[in-house]
């Protein structure tokens, strides 16, 4: 079955009857503009969103008929887990987890990145309350700021240290 585009969301199929049949995806493959899988029934599934990246998302119904009701469902992974205490600490952080150039989710209060043994062991020798859960990544943080300097301004991190500062 090829797919190429969504065809909504699982709550406007609510009372069809139809249970959902599931499509199991890792974090990494929901921006994927091609992909291959087979879904919890078995069914061969072929993504081919060409215009775009679809940012597929938990709850995303892919195909929908009838009898079928292909759903996409996001798989918990090994995740580093901070829940920063102010201002101050959530903006070192996601300066240095961006620097490395991670991709960083948010969820109830905490950022979670999935799990890299370098960053775990810098983040716990620098201070931070550290936890290692198994848990989705369903919450994709977005910067529209380029990270670098520009002139004399200084960059994007000693900006943001001088306003949690202040």
């Amino acid at each position: 079955m090829i797919i190429r585009e969504k065809a909504g969301r699982i709550e406007a199929y609510e009372g069809m009857g139809i249970e959902p049949d599931w499509l199991d995806l890792e974090w990494f493959e929901t921006r994927k503009r091609i992909l291959h899988k087979k879904s919890s029934e078995g069914v061969a599934v072929s993504l081919k969103f060409l215009a775009e990246s679809p940012e597929i998302t938990e709850g995303d119904v892919l195909h929908a008929d009838g009898e079928r009701l292909i759903v996409a469902r996001i798989l918990p992974c090994d995740c580093i887990v901070v829940k920063p205490g102010s201002l101050f600490e959530t903006a070192s952080l996601c300066y240095e987890i961006g620097n490395k150039h991670l991709p960083l989710f948010f969820e109830d209060n905490a950022l979670l990145v999935p799990f890299e043994a370098p960053l775990y062991r810098l983040l716990v020798a620098q201070g931070y309350a550290v936890l290692r859960e198994n848990r989705k990544l369903l919450q994709p943080l977005r910067t529209t700021v380029s990270p670098h300097p520009s002139g004399n301004s200084g960059s994007l991190f000693s900006k943001i240290m001088q306003l949690t500062n202040s």
